[in-house]
C-alpha cells in the first residue's frame, strides 16, 4: 500500500525530476522546493537507488511534497512513496503520473490511468539535446486534446510555465531549473 493516496488530493504545479547525471544532490534540491511540490525520483542507474530513494522520500514527507518513484512500483512501495511515474519507455498499471512525447504516448498514459501527463520536450533541453522541441503551439495542440491534466517538461522555467498556462499547462516539471 502506498503511503497516502495522492489521487484524492490536489496535484502540485511544480515537479522536480531527479537525475543522476544532471541535477546534483536530489536531497538538497527536494529541501529547496516550495512546500507541497512534487518529486519524481528517477536515478535509474544509481547502484544505491533504494537507500537514496528512502532518504529522498523522508525529506519529501517532511516538506509536504508528493513523492513518486519512476518505473518501479515495488521500490515505490518499499520506500513509502505516494505512487509511481510511468516513463515513456515503461508500461505500468495505474501510474499516478506519466511521460509522453507525442499523441500516441499521451493516449497510452491516459489509458493507463495517469492523473497527470508530462509532455516533453516543450523547449530545447539538455536531457534531449537531439530531440525536437514541440514549442508552445505543439504543446497546446496536444494538451487541449488530452482527457487528463497535462504538465510541461523540457526546458521549462517558472516564467515559461506562466506563459504555457494559456496553452493548457496544469503544471510543470524540471531537472536543472529546480536542482
Amino acid at each position: 500500500m502506498f503511503r497516502r493516496n495522492p489521487r484524492n488530493q490536489c496535484l502540485p504545479e511544480c515537479w522536480l525530476f531527479t537525475d543522476e547525471k544532471r541535477g546534483g544532490d536530489p536531497c538538497a534540491a527536494i529541501r529547496r522546493l516550495p512546500r507541497g511540490s512534487g518529486v519524481i525520483f528517477r536515478h535509474y542507474a544509481d547502484p544505491r537507488r533504494e537507500p537514496l530513494a528512502r532518504r529522498c522520500a523522508r525529506i519529501a514527507r517532511q516538506k509536504g511534497h508528493v513523492f513518486l518513484v519512476a518505473g518501479d512500483e515495488k521500490l515505490a512501495r518499499r520506500v513509502g512513496a505516494d505512487g509511481t511515474h510511468m516513463p515513456g519507455f515503461a508500461r505500468m498499471a495505474r501510474p499516478f503520473t506519466a511521460a509522453a512525447h507525442n499523441r500516441t504516448e499521451l493516449i497510452r498514459a491516459e489509458r493507463a490511468g495517469a492523473r497527470l501527463v508530462f509532455l516533453s520536450p516543450v523547449f530545447a533541453t539538455q536531457s534531449h539535446p537531439d530531440g525536437r522541441a514541440m514549442g508552445r503551439t505543439g504543446f497546446g495542440r496536444l494538451a487541449r486534446t488530452a482527457k487528463v491534466r497535462v504538465a510541461a517538461l523540457g526546458g521549462v522555467t517558472p516564467h515559461r510555465y506562466r506563459s504555457l498556462k494559456q496553452w493548457g499547462a496544469a503544471g510543470w516539471g524540471a531537472i536543472s531549473a529546480l536542482s
